[in-house]
């Protein structure tokens, strides 16, 4: 019988002679990951054609690697180090990975904005989606035998699932294996088009100078400059500098590592904050979008843009991004290279330039035209459809849309609490003059004062609104404490149902926003993916 040495070897060889017949270029840590992967997992997985059986069958974004290993290590008594798992990690989302087309639709799990409502097939719903998020199927490609034994895997590990609601009183296993498993093969194929023309792509280098925008709950809107130094293949050193809407600087440090060509995870501490960043790249490299929220809390974050800094001109941003009619106002337009007039398009005029450099130009505007979007323009640099001109606010959304925040502590215990921060966006009615129909003008995040309320009759009559937490003027909710408060009846803990209501005051009357809000009890099971 062959030692396990020289089936890693022949294994090792076999997967970048795979790599190679698909015509995708080498990955990062080639040569290593092929190893890696037979020294580690071989004790358990056997030898498979050019790989590793159960390995071969699946595809995963890194954080579904990474939950793949860590159960291993958790339920089987792995050993593996944390660089080895770092380093398997990587050659896995590279080598095994998904295509950008595959994720889209489906990346708010990887970015941890959680709270939101999914739509999904009715074929996963009662079956898939009654305890995982669609997106945490979603983010998976397996073979039909693979599918297969995610089912067998789910029953051996987990067999009260027989008694669930909606697993009773059918054949649930058998409609699993039988009709579920060959539906997710079809759609969310391990063998499709578009991994593997994403693995034959040419990768681009996403170090250099990025112009960054975005949002952190607490702090506000901010802009400014993010320069990733190469530290390793596919790895970063970042510094970041720059200021929030209301002047204050900011600056930080940080790591990235890019895994599968596009996929930007950072961790970050700015101003003593440490924050993850979760980006995806386009294909040419030249523009990162995605969201950025706090290490201890992952639901708690806000969108994040990065737009890679060239020769040429650019318009990234105007802050804020509305205009009202008849008003004038102070505005800061954000890119790189910005030299020359400043058109704010027909109808909004530059009173003034209050300041200017290369990176933001501050001035003062007064809007007369239509309503509608219009471009920024900076000399040679433009930015479309940047602002947003509008008579009034006739409508007022709160986001997230539903939520669930989860009590916690209360001082040092274990169990954190889970906050929710939110945000109004404010719509003006277009053209028909009615609001809520599909010409409906988004203008963007407004100031708004914020309050809760009882959800309906049963939270009113419990007092709800008097215990489940407290909301503060820059829209984020802290819940209040876990275990029972003896102010309640019965001792009831200090979970209920709320609505949050944010109010915009303009000229002719307010506006009013709600949003669903859950409070429930602590979350005991941390995941990578929910």
């Amino acid at each position: 019988m062959e030692n396990e040495t020289n089936i890693g070897s022949k294994v090792a060889a076999g997967l970048l002679a795979l790599a190679a017949a698909f015509g995708a270029p080498a990955p990062a840590g080639a040569a290593e990951g092929p190893a890696l992967l037979a020294a580690n997992c071989l004790s358990c997985h056997s030898a498979q054609g050019s790989g590793i059986s159960r390995v071969e069958g699946q595809r995963k974004s890194p954080e579904g690697w990474q939950m793949t290993i860590t159960r291993m290590q958790e339920q089987h008594g792995a050993r593996i180090s944390p660089e080895d798992k770092r380093r398997l990690i990587k050659y896995l989302a590279d080598t095994r990975g998904l295509a950008p087309t595959e994720t889209a639709g489906w990346r708010y799990l990887l970015e941890h904005d959680n709270n939101r409502v999914e739509a999904i097939d009715e074929r996963y719903r009662d079956l898939c989606a009654r305890c995982h998020s669609g997106a945490r199927f979603a983010l998976q490609r397996r073979s039909e035998d693979e599918w297969k034994l995610l089912m067998h895997t789910h029953i051996g590990l987990n067999p009260t699932l027989e008694f669930h609601s909606l697993a009773r009183d059918r054949q649930w296993f058998q409609l699993a294996v039988n009709e579920v498993a060959p539906a997710l093969a079809r759609d969310f194929a391990l063998d499709a088009r578009a991994w593997k023309t994403w693995q034959a792509a040419p990768r681009v280098v996403l170090g250099g100078s990025w112009r960054i925008t975005g949002y952190l709950p607490g702090k506000g809107a901010f802009e400014g400059r993010m320069r990733a130094t190469a530290a390793g293949v596919d790895r970063f050193e970042l510094a970041i500098e720059g200021r929030y809407a209301d002047g204050a600087p900011l600056s930080g440090r940080g790591v990235a590592t890019v895994y599968t060509g596009y996929e930007w995870r950072g961790s970050v501490d700015i101003d003593g904050i440490a924050l993850r960043q979760v980006m995806a790249a386009d294909a040419r490299g030249e523009r990162m979008q995605g969201r950025q929220h706090l290490a201890d809390s992952r639901r708690m974050g806000g969108e994040l843009s990065a737009l890679r800094e060239g020769a040429a001109p650019m318009v990234m941003a105007v802050m804020p991004a509305q205009l009202r009619r008849g008003e004038t106002a102070e505005l800061t337009v954000v890119g790189s290279g910005l030299s020359g007039a400043v058109s704010l398009g027909k109808g909004v005029r530059v009173l003034e330039v209050v300041s200017r450099s290369a990176d933001r130009v501050m001035l003062r505007a007064r809007a007369e035209g239509r309503d509608g979007l219009a471009d920024v323009v900076v000399g040679t640099a433009r930015g479309k459809g940047l602002l947003a001109v509008y008579d009034r606010v006739a409508r007022v959304e709160v986001e997230p849309a539903n939520a669930i925040a989860r009590v916690g502590g209360p001082g040092d215990a274990q169990m954190e609490k889970v906050g929710v921060a939110y945000r109004a966006v404010g719509w003006a009615a277009g053209r028909d003059g009615k609001p809520g129909t599909a010409d409906d003008l988004r203008l963007g995040y407004l100031r708004a004062q914020w309050s809760i309320e009882p959800a309906d009759e049963e939270a009113d009559k419990a007092r709800d609104q008097d215990f489940v937490g407290r909301i503060g003027a820059d829209g984020v909710f802290v819940p209040g404490d876990a275990g029972p408060n003896p102010a309640r009846p019965k001792s009831l803990g200090n979970t209920g149902r709320v609505n949050v209501v944010a109010v915009v005051d303009q000229a002719g009357g307010r506006v009013e926003g709600r949003g669903k809000l859950d409070v429930a009890v602590p979350d005991f099971v941390h995941r990578a993916l929910d």
